[in-house]
């Protein structure tokens, strides 16, 4: 199930974007108050946007501007939106998104396409361990994909690892979605519980939220941790509220794939210009056929590297390396940058530690301290010194180590409201922009 445009040359694809282009600056021109403005108050001519290097003459959109101005994006009567959803907020203050039913139509075919993409067919049955309400789009979309493909959905939502081995074992789905680190619980469930997982029916998993891959696409110590034990095919996916947009890697699993019909993709540095191919830059997309409200040029927030080789899979599209870090995430520490899945990959190398959180500050006269709260098991002398060697040899900065309860993390980590968990907590007064 590849759609055609994805199997076309580079020439074609750019071409029929550009055709969408034009269609979607018409639609604004239209329909949106807040592209009217920008188009009037930077005099622009929409009808001089013929390609995909024009678009640098719009201004980027960019997260405050959808906080500020959120009412502004809507390209509908309120009457026309079926479902609402919000973002997670983890960089300020959510937003709503509405969707019509061609949007939820452009969803569900997004995400059927995904699986696909990842090996998932219409024989499978799916369990899906995220949550579908809170206004949450993530499990909304896996549901809608899974029916649009033909496959087979068991909604049992986030966490309970015994609820979660019932249904394995009652469903015998062939296919999890899960947060990554929440797969090595249902192997520590197992374990406890005798259950073999590798003779369970579980063949792969469809992974969010933490990343599974180095740069050059190898396993990280969270992917190595998991198959050692149960031998499963994990999937790398991408995706966000804003774009309505999954990046899904194929069986080959070198990073992932560009679906170009409902999206158009800018990799650019600080001063907003294109960066150079192989050069790590700010994801920043434009999203094609959506009703309610489309978005031009937004700003992702996600630093990312694109790779414009064909895959072996036959698709054509360029595919997104796993997400270095959130700009706003970015740490200036002792000269040294640093994000936090940087971090995240040498604390999962130890598994002493059950559960950690990272907070960063500003010292006392405003450069960026970072402090790691640790729970863990065994000599917690011993794992110090361990983690203090790791930190400098691996990044070459020596953060401060806490050692603390269960609950403390806990409490730090699943904040109420919250739909996921948090092991970033970012408590600087000035961030980068």
């Amino acid at each position: 199930m590849i759609p055609e445009i994805e199997r076309k040359s580079e020439v074609e694809i750019k071409q029929f974007q550009e055709t969408k282009l034009q269609e979607l600056l018409a639609y604004l021109a239209e329909k949106s108050t807040f592209y009217k403005n920008v188009f009037s108050k930077n005099n622009i001519d929409y009808k001089t946007i013929k390609t995909v290097e024009d678009l640098a003459k719009i201004p980027v959109t960019t997260k405050e501007d959808l906080q500020k101005y959120n009412s502004d994006f809507i390209c509908v009567d309120t009457s026309e939106i079926i479902d609402y959803v919000t973002t997670s907020g983890t960089t300020g203050k959510p937003v709503f998104f509405g969707l019509t039913n061609k949007d939820l139509d452009r969803l569900a075919y997004n995400e059927a396409i995904s699986f696909a993409c990842s090996k998932v067919t219409k024989q499978d049955t799916i369990q899906l361990m995220t949550t579908i309400d809170r206004r949450f789009m993530a499990g909304l979309a896996y549901f809608l994909g899974a029916r649009k493909l033909g496959a087979s959905i068991i909604r049992v939502g986030a966490g309970i690892p015994e609820l979660q081995w019932d249904s394995i074992l009652k469903f015998k789905p062939s296919y999890l979605i899960a947060v990554p680190s929440f797969l090595l619980k249902l192997i520590a469930y197992a374990e406890k519980n005798n259950i073999d997982i590798n003779k369970s029916s579980i063949k792969g998993a469809i992974c969010i939220g933490e990343p599974l891959k180095n740069q050059d696409f190898t396993p990280n110590i969270l992917s190595k941790k998991i198959t050692k034990k149960w031998h499963i095919d994990l999937y790398s996916t991408y995706a966000s509220t804003e774009m309505n947009t999954a990046f899904a890697e194929c069986e080959h699993q070198v990073g992932g794939h560009h679906h170009p019909e409902l999206i158009i993709v800018e990799i650019l540095d600080e001063n907003n210009q294109v960066v150079k191919n192989g050069e790590e830059g700010e994801l920043v997309i434009t999203t094609l056929g959506i009703e309610a409200m489309p978005l031009l040029r937004f700003k992702t927030g996600d630093v990312v590297k694109a790779h414009y080789d064909a895959c072996k899979c036959g698709r054509n599209t360029l595919r997104l390396g796993p997400v270095i870090g959130r700009k706003k995430q970015m740490i200036k520490y002792k000269g040294t940058t640093i994000y936090p899945p940087a971090m995240y990959n040498l604390l999962n190398d130890f598994p002493e530690i059950e559960s950690y959180i990272i907070e960063i500050d500003e010292n006392e006269i405003g450069t960026d301290k970072i402090t790691i709260k640790l729970f863990a098991n065994g000599n917690e002398e011993q794992l110090l010194y361990k983690l203090k060697d790791h930190f400098r040899a691996k990044l070459r900065v020596l953060p401060i180590l806490e050692f603390v309860s269960k609950a403390e993390i806990n409490t730090l980590k699943f904040p109420k409201m919250s739909r996921k968990p948090m092991l970033f907590i970012d408590k600087r007064t000035k961030k980068i922009s």
